[in-house]
């Protein structure tokens, strides 16, 4: 939100404080300033001046030598680079002396050998406006000499963060209201009281029909007859344009000008362009909208409207309508003060993706009882600015509704809480009642206060001192250091957990990735492990249409990044949430790691020939390494056409996960000049098979022997099969085998079609001595034999 100081200072006198304390005081307080932007001069060395001839420079085609009259009796000679003016003209002309915003002095000096006694001056120079190409033509009425800051007062415009649960600093008076109550200082009289002195009738229906009155709880309507709508005065203008709002006309910059002095937002229809009352209702399904930004709108049966006799008028809370807005030939107005519930209006607006100052301001909550005060204010200005006649009666339908209460506080505990022992109760009572809360009754350690209508942060006690604490500041509550051991739980091993495999994955040279929980529908194609994600009802872009229900397409999108980057040797991880519809309804989340693997196995180096890519082993060994424990490779049930060789990842019956390389055709879209592979695992999975903090084994002091068999078994036994045999072995010689070939003939010639070879080295060793060649045969015979029993496999003797 734009703050303006000048406007501020209209409700409390700011003139003992500087723009840096304003701003640590509204940062101190939970009001957080995004920016500070000072407009126009504070100097009084910028004067009107008025151009009386100028001619050509003698040494420069684009310098013109102008004589200005300053007002001091003498022309002053000043070289200007503009083209935009004529001789009569009044510009701005800074003196020698002069600083202009951004610390630019003004000196005497020569340009291109010609004396200049100061500089002409750009709205821009001025900071007061934008970049035009020329000076600030100012008007013809404008005293010469006169100081530029008594025509144009200088200001400075607050660009400040507003949390949602404030809504009563969405306005000028509301943001004066906080800085009287952590300043001290008072009101210059609060004008627009939520208690207007204006007299009210209950509407008939055949004039205001409320027929959402969940939605609408209040609606009034004035008819104000015989006004002449045209530019707004100049403080107007000046007001609206000093926070970057554009004038319009005297009747719409009233309606902005009340909502950015009260935060009551008002609207006004043209009387005649009306047909029939007002009605307040739910949109017709498909019922078309024309808004005055130009655009169609269709409608929803959850869309609150105004509407006439025959067509919606107004987006209720939104925008208004083309049809019925007030132009320079409306004569007679309806202004509308209404309170809209909040979660409608936000409905609305986040699903027709239009948003207003209105929609900002009423989706947050307004103050209901400050609907009938903005609508007076806006009457009065009406009245002074555009004439006319106003009706001595507001029409009112519905009622306001009473979002606010009591709140009880327990003194003692507020101390407690704040650390403020010595904080007295009238310090207490005397912060809360500077901002606005009303005291109902007190005793010794406890008081009752009433919350303003303003106020609808404040529920709780717990919100009163914070209230407190606010205002104090934080450098008055001690710091204590209090925490103490807790014992360790689900979260802490659960965070631990999360951590090892971060570290373990770092630790093997892959890089982390952080990438968003929203993707587009054209990335669900490289998700793994099925599921379907859930589609988001009202997207930001076309890039961020569901919630994932895979890591795996951020991760392809990492590395298309990094390739288009230069990268080649891709290793890639990210730990997060997914989210999965289900096929009965509803949806659940769960945790995953992926990771993505491509590449040479070893950065290239300068005295090595190039190193191998990694295959599907490298990334199934990568994963090993984590588990600790033997997978199985499974063939997945469901296959995305993006990939290839789709497995399920298992240790004994639970899945881990899954497994895949990127199909060619995928990888050369993304420009990956070696085979991409894949992974994304369960998390809670992988905890269940954690076997706790890894154990160290002495190295061993005594020499291994291996041996090598081959086996013919059935062409479409797993190799997983004959893997986890070997890992069932509890002989006590015994400590591992690996596969080192396998051998299949298509042909029939060598080999049974439906039959392969494999070749497996088993190592022997044992820890209390050197092994003699007799034990070692024993042993591996004794294997052999159960390896025969357990498999349909036959052994190569």
């Amino acid at each position: 939100m734009q703050v303006s100081l000048s406007w501020l200072s209209t409700h409390l006198d700011l003139s003992s404080y500087t723009v840096p304390q304003l701003s640590d005081l509204l940062t101190f307080a939970g009001v957080e300033v995004e920016g500070i932007e000072e407009r126009g001069v504070a100097t009084d060395k910028v004067v009107v001046a008025q151009i009386q001839s100028f001619e050509q420079h003698p040494n420069a085609d684009k310098l013109s030598v102008c004589q200005v009259d300053d007002g001091s009796g003498t022309l002053r000679q000043i070289v200007c680079g503009a083209k935009n003016f004529k001789a009569g003209d009044k510009v701005p002309l800074a003196l020698p002396g002069a600083v202009l915003p951004g610390g630019f002095a003004i000196k005497e000096g020569k340009l291109r050998g010609v004396d200049s006694l100061g500089m002409l001056c750009s709205g821009k120079e001025l900071g007061i406006g934008e970049d035009t190409g020329g000076l600030l033509i100012m008007a013809a009425d404008s005293p010469v000499g006169t100081p530029f800051n008594q025509l144009n007062p200088a200001d400075v415009l607050f660009d400040l963060e507003i949390t949602p649960n404030r809504p009563d600093l969405l306005s000028h008076l509301g943001l004066a209201r906080e800085l009287a109550a952590l300043t001290g200082l008072p009101l210059k009289g609060e004008r627009h009281h939520a208690n207007a002195s204006t007299k009210t009738k209950k509407a008939d229906e055949e004039q205001i029909e409320i027929k959402a009155a969940e939605a609408c709880p209040l609606y009034t309507a004035r008819l104000i007859k015989g006004v002449k709508v045209g530019p707004s005065p100049e403080w107007l203008r000046r007001r609206l344009e000093s926070i970057g709002l554009r004038p319009i006309n005297s009747i719409v910059d009233i309606t902005n000008y009340v909502m950015m002095e009260m935060g009551q937002s008002l609207h006004c229809f043209d009387l005649g362009k009306l047909n029939g009352g007002i009605v307040v209702r739910m949109a017709v399904e498909g019922e078309k909208f024309l808004a005055l930004d130009g655009q169609t709108y269709a409608l929803q049966t959850d869309d609150l409207v105004i509407a006439d006799g025959g067509r919606p008028v107004a987006i209720a809370g939104v925008m208004g309508g083309e049809e019925t807005g007030v132009t320079e030939g409306t004569v007679n107005v309806l202004l509308e003060s209404a309170y809209f519930a909040p979660s409608g209006i936000r409905r609305t607006s986040r699903r027709l993706g239009l948003s207003s100052d209105s929609s900002y301001r009423f989706e947050r909550g307004i103050d209901p009882q400050q609907v009938q005060g903005g609508s007076e204010l806006a009457t009065k200005l009406i009245l002074t600015i555009a004439g006319g006649t106003a009706e001595d009666v507001v029409q009112v339908a519905g009622e306001a509704p009473k979002l606010v209460g009591e709140v009880t506080l327990d003194e003692n505990r507020a101390r407690k809480l704040l650390g403020t022992p010595d904080m007295t109760g009238d310090e207490i009572h005397a912060i809360l009642e500077k901002l606005g809360l009303s005291k109902k009754s007190a005793s010794k350690n406890e008081s009752h206060w009433g919350i303003p209508s303003y106020r609808l942060d404040l529920q709780r006690p717990v919100d009163l001192m914070e209230e407190i604490a606010r205002v104090i500041g934080l450098d008055r509550v001690p710091s204590r250091q209090v925490a103490v051991a807790s014992p360790v739980e689900a979260a802490d091993r659960t965070y631990d957990f999360a951590m090892n495999l971060r570290q373990s994955l770092a630790a093997r040279g892959f890089f982390e990735a952080q990438t968003l929980r929203l993707i587009a529908d054209a990335q669900l194609a490289d998700s793994l492990g099925g599921g379907q994600g859930v589609a988001v009802k009202n997207p930001l872009s076309e890039d961020h249409t569901t919630l994932r229900p895979s890591i795996v397409p951020g991760l392809v999108a990492t590395a298309a990044l990094n390739i288009r980057q230069g990268l080649h040797r891709l290793r890639f991880f990210e730990l997060g949430r997914v989210f999965l519809t289900l096929p009965k309804g509803g949806s659940r989340e769960e945790e995953r790691l992926a990771v993505l693997l491509s590449g040479p196995v070893s950065p290239t180096s300068w005295h090595g020939r190039e190193p191998q890519a990694a295959d599907i082993h490298e990334l199934v060994g990568q994963i090993q390494h984590l588990t600790r424990t033997p997978l199985e490779v499974r063939p997945a049930k469901e296959n995305s056409a993006n990939y290839l060789l789709t497995s399920e990842l298992r240790a004994g019956n639970r899945i881990l996960g899954w497994i895949a390389q990127m199909h060619p055709a995928r990888a050369r879209e993304i420009n990956a000049r070696h085979p991409v592979y894949v992974a994304e695992l369960l998390i809670s999975a992988l905890r269940q098979g954690s076997t706790g903090p890894t154990k160290f084994e002495e190295l061993p002091r005594f020499p291994g022997m291996t041996r090598d068999v081959a086996m013919e078994v059935p062409a479409d036994l797993p190799h997983a099969k004959v893997a986890a045999f070997f890992a069932s072995q509890k002989h006590p010689l015994f400590v591992g085998a690996e596969v080192f070939d396998v051998f299949a003939d298509p042909s029939g010639t060598k080999m049974a079609k439906d039959r392969k070879s494999i070749a497996w080295t088993l190592t022997y060793r044992s820890s209390e001595k050197t092994l003699e060649t007799a034990e070692v045969d024993a042993a591996h015979t004794a294997i052999l034999t159960a390896l025969e029993k357990t498999l349909p496999a036959t052994v190569r003797r």
